[in-house]
């Protein structure tokens, strides 16, 4: 028991896997104290729209709210604003806050998530990453000054960002690989996508790597390997995360690439300090190995997870997360399921639109269905992730989409 009497639960890091761990502790039960800290000042908000909507202007700072105060109040979250947690007193059990005081704990829920990979360029005036509600701000700003626009990057925030700045800029996307999307795509399929953001305008350059960032005329200048310069207004680096765990540096916390946990989400060596989201590597029993997930659905289901096992400690339940993302690009609407890209044997199939709305089905080795990516194609996605569930042969996954698929046209959705 903490210092009131009552057990407390601290969790640090307020964006969508803190949250949803505070509010399942309540959902399930938990009587004692609820505290959530945050390094930001905003109220605790959605990040997926940043690169998207919030980006284009189309979503409003109000709409990204995750917890508003009044929420807070009446779940008996205590909300502890804009003071970052600097380290962890496992023994004393506390967290410790970078204006000196001390939040003792019965358990902790370390949710601190990722950041921006930084730029190995600098950080000239201009120049952007894009992590937070502050960057998204700087940047809209930055784009609404108009010229060109360069991205750097063309995993899913580089695409996001340029597939929304693409309306309102001249936008160069700019990536070593050759195709995009390269870590979770196969090079045929991963082609598809190179050629939407042509076919919308964007200039690409693949399989080229920058060399340089320079400020140069009241503007920057991108320098390219093969020696070619691009001017822009404004750039963005989306070069990937690192996870926010050197905070946890002297706790006695194993921290490698991320919180190190079991397959409950407790942290190594702990019975009372979990770890949620982008910040948990935890192992993984399908995989047989540690796994770190950068996914926004990832860390709804780890919360859910970390708070039944915080709230049932005799009935702990294993994180075993079905991989899903999504993805918006263009009028494209883009999910994955499970496993996919690499060496894996895979199918097309063609939607109501071939153009528009497809799925790439994959297939272990054993022939076992792995996972999909579908375009536009909704019901596809949803059968893809019902099949997952258990071994089903890729041709059985196959002759289900197949059939729904003739005894119902499903009208193109693009938006």
């Amino acid at each position: 028991m903490t210092a009131s009497g009552r057990p407390t639960a601290v969790i640090v890091g307020a964006s969508v896997g803190g949250v949803r761990t505070a509010r399942a502790l309540r959902s399930a039960g938990y009587a004692g104290e609820i505290v959530l800290v945050g390094a930001e000042d905003h109220l605790p908000y959605d990040r997926p729209p940043l690169s998207k909507g919030f980006l284009a202007g189309t979503v409003a700072h109000g709409d990204l709210t995750l917890l508003g105060e009044d929420a807070a109040a009446a779940a008996g979250i205590r909300l502890e604003l804009g003071t970052p947690a600097t380290g962890v007193d496992v023994a004393g059990r506390a967290v410790e806050l970078a204006d000196g005081r001390r939040l003792g704990f019965d358990e902790l829920v370390i949710a601190t998530g990722a950041r921006p990979r930084p730029s190995p360029w600098g950080a000239p005036r201009g120049l952007h990453v894009l992590r937070t509600l502050d960057d998204a701000l700087a940047l809209r700003e930055d784009l609404g000054r108009g010229g060109p626009l360069v991205v750097i990057g063309a995993g899913f925030i580089g695409a996001e960002v340029a597939a929304t700045a693409a309306g309102i800029a001249d936008v160069t996307l700019v990536d070593p690989m050759r195709v995009p999307l390269s870590r979770v795509l196969n090079p045929a399929v991963a082609q598809r996508f190179g050629d939407l953001h042509t076919a919308r305008g964007v200039t690409t350059r693949f399989g080229v790597a920058v060399t340089g960032v320079e400020t140069r005329n009241n503007g920057l200048v991108v320098r390219l390997e093969d020696e070619t310069e691009l001017p822009a207004a404004t750039v963005v680096v989306g070069i990937g995360a690192v996870p926010n765990d050197d905070w946890l540096n002297g706790s006695g916390l194993t921290v490698a690439d991320g919180v190190v946990c079991d397959r409950y989400c407790r942290a190594r060596g702990t019975s009372n300090i979990h770890a949620v989201g982008d910040v948990a590597r935890w192992w993984d029993p399908r995989r047989r190995g540690l796994v770190r997930a950068e996914h926004w659905t990832n860390a709804v289901e780890q919360a859910e997870c970390v708070a039944h096992n915080i709230t049932h400690p005799d009935d702990l339940r294993v994180h075993e997360p079905t991989e899903y993302i999504w993805t918006d690009q263009y009028d494209w609407q883009v999910q994955l399921v499970g496993r996919t890209g690499g060496s894996l044997d895979h199918v097309t199939l063609s939607g109501a639109d071939p153009d528009h709305s497809f799925a790439v089905l994959y297939a272990h080795s054993t022939g076992d269905f792995a996972g999909a990516v579908t375009v536009n194609w909704p019901r596809a996605a949803i059968a893809c992730r019902k099949a997952l569930r258990a071994p089903v042969p890729l041709d059985t996954v196959r002759k289900t989409i197949t059939t729904a698929r003739r005894r119902t046209r499903e009208p193109r959705d693009h938006g």
